[in-house]
């Protein structure tokens, strides 16, 4: 037999195409530990701060609205982006949601109107909604090895960005001389994240293209090609679960998003709880009604729901308590705190990532407990004048909520984790607006008494925090309590499916026994020509009995008919 000649050059390529996926699951960490806090960052409204550098022609209310579009915009763009990954692939969308936040970051620097800033974090926005789950996907398409690492560092950098989102945002501010650098906070790591993305985009049709190749190569010829593995390589979202997860998202998205905006006009602070409320029990309200993936995707749901709501809005009222002009040690003060709660969360997300399916549902609640016992931690500790003891709910908060993302992602699909995840930011929003309707009544109340002095001030803030902080662990307990109900409905449903089992009554052992076949030789088959009897029991030879290489296949296709005997 001829033996075709190797192919040398062929090999070559099959070689390095080998090396890529390690390389490739290298770029997909660091991107996401990159991009997610960059998507997160776009999110607080930081205008304010600083107001005395605005020109008179734009400052006031207006400009607040505009520089507030950023989030409203970014909750309706995640569920359309988890729409859309189930055509395209994660490496295209991640080019162009960076592409877009690098426009805008570039076109920040030439704002000049309300309507300017508007558009671009109206653009801030859509960057951001991309980014986040097109991050996930990424990580999650990973096979083996890999996604048991990068689904861990995805949970953490999401954990992590929304405990520093504020302070991030705050820290270009210190001492600027533009207004505009609000606009632009980091454009630097955004070109750095580009870059990222592009190396990612590349690697990824190397490797479907040496994969590709392979699988030519390996084909006996004639064979039809493999032209699918150059297709758009989307991926595997259910249509149905798409679908149902796009109308529970989009629609309590939207709502809450024009909410929002309505609450920014002279809104009291009654009617923003009130509304807050709603918007929270409307969200928990789609993640049961979703149905995508079962009882996985409504847990998921449920703690993207609790971390979104508590997490990013509370350490934004802590941070903003602790800046040097409240009396806190300022955010130079809180680097150190943020480092180490960051470094424990990473640690803590890999550890869940290493353990069994089976702990899983006890960490979701472990989790979620662990941010209740952070947000207790908030009313002990806060304020704090060196800011090393915050140290303490930092960690409670992030860590307790990366553990939960993680025990929670692992074992549903794709589209129930995008399902959950596209109800993540409407709970933020709420967050904001709960805490925000706290916080207004409490100044308001100051404002009232007749006392209007830095340290009632500075009382009053404190006081929001701890409402605040109050409020958001009864959110959580009251999540965890669904989530209870949910798991024993689940249990319920399982031992309803399983089939009935008929009693055995003593004269029903006896019948057995008297009725038990005698055994029959070994190696013979009783009945063998008439058909199987229900009251014939076969002994198993060992070794079993196989058919002769000489006799064809008998009238059952299997070999066992006369030429076999």
């Amino acid at each position: 037999m001829a033996v075709p000649p190797i192919q040398a050059t062929g090999l070559t390529v099959l070689g390095r195409v080998n090396r890529l996926p390690l390389l490739l699951d290298v770029v997909v960490g660091l991107l996401t530990a990159l991009a997610l806090p960059l998507a997160i960052v776009a999110i607080p409204n930081t205008i304010s701060v600083v107001s005395a550098l605005l020109p008179p022609d734009i400052a006031g209310v207006g400009i607040l609205r505009a520089h507030g579009l950023a989030l409203p915009v970014m909750l309706c763009a995640v569920p359309l982006t988890a729409a859309a990954l189930g055509r395209f692939a994660p490496a295209p969308v991640l080019v162009a949601g960076l592409a877009l936040l690098a426009v805008a970051d570039v076109a920040g620097g030439f704002a000049g109107s309300t309507v300017a800033v508007g558009v671009l974090r109206v653009l801030h926005g859509v960057a951001a909604g991309v980014l986040v789950p097109a991050t996930f996907a990424a990580c999650r398409e990973r096979p083996g090895a890999a996604r048991g690492v990068l689904m861990p560092i995805w949970a953490a950098s999401l954990a992590v960005a929304f405990l520093a989102a504020q302070a991030l945002a705050l820290w270009p501010l210190d001492q600027v001389t533009s207004w505009r650098v609000t606009l632009q906070p980091y454009p630097l790591l955004t070109g750095v994240a580009l870059v990222l993305a592009a190396a990612y985009f590349t690697v990824t049709r190397l490797t479907r293209h040496g994969e590709a190749r392979r699988a030519e190569q390996d084909a006996p010829e004639g064979s039809p090609g493999l032209e699918a593995a150059d297709g758009d390589g989307g991926a595997q979202v259910s249509v149905s679960g798409g679908v149902r997860g796009l109308a529970c998202t989009v629609g309590p998205s939207a709502g809450i998003a024009v909410l929002a905006f309505g609450t920014t006009f002279g809104w009291p602070p009654g009617l923003i709880v009130v509304v807050a409320a709603a918007a929270v029990v409307a969200l928990l309200a789609a993640a049961f009604a979703g149905r995508v993936d079962g009882a996985g995707g409504r847990v998921v749901a449920l703690v993207m729901i609790a971390v979104g709501l508590v997490v990013l809005p509370t350490s934004a009222q802590l941070t903003y308590v602790e800046l040097g002009g409240l009396g806190g040690p300022g955010l130079s003060g809180l680097w150190v705190p943020f480092g180490l709660a960051a470094l424990l969360t990473f640690v803590a997300a890999s550890a869940v990532g290493r353990l069994g399916e089976a702990q899983l549902p006890k960490l979701v609640g472990a989790g979620l407990v662990t941010m209740v016992v952070g947000l207790c931690a908030i009313r002990l500790l806060a304020p704090t004048a060196s800011g090393m003891p915050l140290v303490v709910p930092f960690t409670l908060m992030a860590g307790g909520a990366a553990v939960a993302v993680v025990s929670a992602l692992r074992g549903v699909s794709l589209s129930g984790a995008l399902f959950g995840l596209s109800l993540c930011f409407p709970a933020v929003l709420s967050g904001f607006l709960l805490g925000t309707g706290v916080q207004v009544d409490r100044l308001r109340a100051v404002s009232m008494s007749g006392q209007v002095t830095s340290e009632a001030m500075v009382d009053g803030f404190v006081g929001a925090l701890h409402v605040w902080a109050l409020v958001a662990g009864f959110a959580v307990v009251i999540i965890l309590v669904l989530g209870a109900v949910l798991a024993t409905r689940t249990a319920e449903r399982a031992m309803d499916a399983l089939p009935p089992v008929a009693p055995v009554s003593p004269d029903d052992d006896a019948r057995d026994v008297a009725e038990e076949p005698q055994p029959v030789a070994e190696g013979v088959v009783s009945g063998a020509d008439d058909g199987p009897d229900p009251g014939t029991v076969m002994i198993p030879v060992v070794p079993a009995p196989t058919r002769s290489p000489e006799a064809g296949a008998g009238a059952d296709g299997n070999g066992d008919g006369a030429g076999a005997r």
